[in-house]
């Protein structure tokens, strides 16, 4: 496969404050830097990091699991709700060494069934103990670990077996179900090992498949029965594989190695410290990197990791039962948190809602001081909110996408802990910036971690420079050693996103705010990311959209901070005109008739049968849409001379409408999630 070599052969000391070169057109700045009493010291000004601090022997993932072992081996580590006829109890728990032992009996089943250091094994189901063990063995055994995940549907799962050359794949009975629908098309696939499912109740493949069907149970009885030693990796091998979703064409293959996962995990592990008295519960997906990098991090410090049941719809009793101090989470749960606690203080009643309003407005302000609030508000108000999550909550984090300032201050006030937010990509073994401990400013992202650099850099045709006022923008480009090493077999797209200097262009636009805090405000590209962390791509989007015939163009926006994309639609006269005469509309002109809702609930429903019938995925279809009369051209400044729609333009011509539709979302929600 065509891989690029780490580019970073030498590193750059970084300055106290930013930095710019206005020849090159880029605002750089590389932290490495901690903030005492206001000030950013520098923490690491001549090299980059790579390793822990404490322990730079670890250079692989099964070095930070035999670590953990060594350290914490009776410690609690995979826990799980207790199933007692049909009931869930308590979570009852599997220790580091009672996870060692089970990780040495898979990798010897893999060796006992003919995989060789370097296969690739494909891990098909949801979060549970047996993905942690599962991959610890892939660490182990040099295996490159390939998750796959429902949401990329049949035909991708496919195709990422296929591209990978995947030899074995873990699942669970319903995604069985899904590979034997293709089971003849994936030839590379020697052996399914059923997770969750006893033998006598597999079913029985032919034996011209070549492929052995058996369940997780048998192939850990067959490893503890010839046992083989451990193969372990080098930093430089490849761990991972990680496919991600994009928006059109195949999946693409992100080679994480070893190095850049534990150059990641370290950064982290230096700005915050977990301890082995933590508790963290998983939920959110393993196959993708935010949570993959959070449980590393639990690892090395020795935290148990508590599994939900599988059901987002009873994460609350779980997180109840769990008790955790650690909960990662995205925007889009912790708004459903924000809207579940404020509507409920709307209908407590006036003298209840005074008395939260007082204690909100009185302990935010002591947090925005630095100082300790009276414990009176906690006692009054807080402790109730702070049960919701089990009361013991001391770190929340927040990624995937930007979370609100408000909704931020917010959290940090209901629920007395810290609230760090951090950007990052499956490019870049996840965490590029993270906040600050300590720091009260909301609104950013946070600043560069030790294992990287970053910088920004001119785009003239979206108008951002590193000369812009108050603040310098650009693409933000990030190098260093936590950097992946390239897409899987496409040379092609790993040269695009790589300049020849080694730094990988994110494709966002940031600006840097004072003390190195970086601030997400665009995209370059024409792709955006939900609130939920679903890509869009709106080109294909309105290409769907234009087979309707109430629609002459379409404009279609959707942003991090709201879940659900919005339309404005240029409607077809005649059409439009002919449906208000068949339904005995009666209107003055044009303009009239696209403000009336009866013509924009029928545009959106002719909408939706389009969409349907194209296949759209739920979160590509348009909630709300404005109609207007005037199209898009060049002379009104949205459309380029060939044609294409100016999208930061039609953003800002279209902002109050886009602003109203949103509004008007918010407001229809009838079912916002219960605390």
């Amino acid at each position: 496969m065509p891989l690029r070599t780490n580019p970073l052969s030498a590193v750059i000391s970084p300055p106290l404050q930013p930095s710019f070169s206005v020849k090159r057109t880029v605002w750089f700045f590389q932290r490495n830097c901690k903030r005492e009493n206001g000030m950013f010291i520098v923490r690491s000004p001549m090299k980059l990091l790579s390793r822990f601090d404490d322990h730079p022997e670890i250079g692989t993932l099964h070095d930070n699991f035999v670590h953990a072992v060594e350290t914490y081996k009776d410690h609690k580590y995979l826990g799980t709700r207790i199933r007692v006829d049909g009931t869930v109890g308590e979570y009852k728990w599997m220790t580091f060494g009672e996870a060692a032992t089970a990780r040495e009996a898979i990798g010897s089943g893999l060796r006992y069934y003919g995989l060789e250091q370097g296969a690739c094994v494909g891990l098909y189901f949801i979060n549970r103990p047996e993905w942690q063990v599962v991959d610890h063995a892939c660490s182990a055994y040099s295996y490159i670990s390939v998750p796959l995940y429902d949401t990329l549907g049949p035909d991708a799962v496919k195709f990422v077996v296929n591209h990978s050359s995947i030899q074995a794949i873990f699942c669970v009975p319903e995604t069985l179900n899904t590979l034997f629908s293709f089971i003849s098309l994936i030839p590379s696939v020697r052996l399914i090992v059923v997770v969750g499912g006893a033998d006598e109740h597999l079913p029985s493949l032919p034996s011209t498949s070549g492929v052995k069907l058996i369940s997780y149970l048998k192939l850990h009885g067959q490893g503890r029965g010839n046992l083989h030693p451990f193969c372990p990796p080098n930093p430089e091998d490849v761990a991972t594989i990680c496919y991600t979703s994009g928006t059109t064409g195949t999946p693409k293959g992100v080679v994480l190695t070893h190095g850049n996962l534990i150059a990641s995990v370290s950064g982290f592990c230096r700005a915050v410290k977990f301890y082995p008295s933590d508790i963290y519960i998983s939920y959110l997906p393993l196959a993708h990197i935010y949570e993959r990098t959070s449980q590393i991090i639990c690892i090395y410090n020795g935290v148990g990791v508590g599994f939900y049941q599988g059901d987002n719809l009873k994460l609350m009793d779980d997180l109840a039962t769990l008790r955790p101090t650690i909960f990662s989470s995205v925007p889009r749960l912790y708004n459903r948190i924000y809207t579940g606690i404020t509507n409920a203080v709307k209908t407590s009643g006036a003298l209840r809602e005074r008395l939260f309003r007082a204690a909100y407005n009185s302990k935010k302000q002591a947090i925005m001081n630095g100082r300790k609030a009276s414990p009176i508000w906690d006692r009054l108000v807080f402790n109730k909110i702070r049960e919701k999550l089990g009361g013991r909550v001391r770190i929340m984090g927040s990624g995937a996408s930007p979370l609100s300032p408000d909704v931020a201050d917010f959290l940090k006030v209901c629920f007395g802990c810290l609230l760090l937010e951090g950007y990052g990509m499956t490019e870049t073994s996840c965490i590029i910036t993270l906040m600050d401990v300590g720091d009260n400013l909301t609104g950013h992202v946070g600043s560069p971690k030790t294992g990287c650099e970053v910088k920004l850099v001119d785009v003239p045709e979206m108008n951002y420079t590193s000369e812009d006022e108050p603040y310098p923008r650009g693409e933000i480009c990030v190098r260093g050693p936590t950097v992946f090493q390239g897409y899987y077999k496409d040379e092609v797209q790993t040269k695009e996103v790589f300049d020849d200097d080694g730094w990988l262009h994110t494709g966002d636009i940031g600006l840097w705010l004072p003390g190195g805090r970086l601030k997400i405000i665009d995209r370059k590209k024409n792709i955006f990311k939900l609130a939920q962390g679903e890509y869009i791509a709106p080109e294909k989007v309105e290409n769907v959209y234009a087979k309707c015939k109430f629609i002459s163009q379409c404009f279609i926006y959707g942003d991090s901070l709201n879940s659900s994309l919005v339309a404005i639609v240029v409607v077809e006269p005649d059409v439009l005109t002919d449906w208000a005469v068949s339904e005995g509309i009666q209107y003055e002109d044009l303009g009239q008739l696209c403000n009336d809702p009866r013509a924009r609930n029928a545009v959106l429903a002719e909408m939706d049968n389009v969409g349907r019938e194209a296949q759209l995925r739920g979160f590509e279809f348009a909630k709300a849409v404005t109609l207007v009369a005037e199209p898009f051209t060049v002379e009104n400044g949205l459309l380029t001379p060939t044609f294409k729609v100016k999208r930061p333009q039609a953003k800002a011509y279209f902002a109050k409408a886009i602003s109203n539709m949103y509004a008007e979302l918010s407001t229809s929600d009838p079912t916002p999630q219960k605390l």
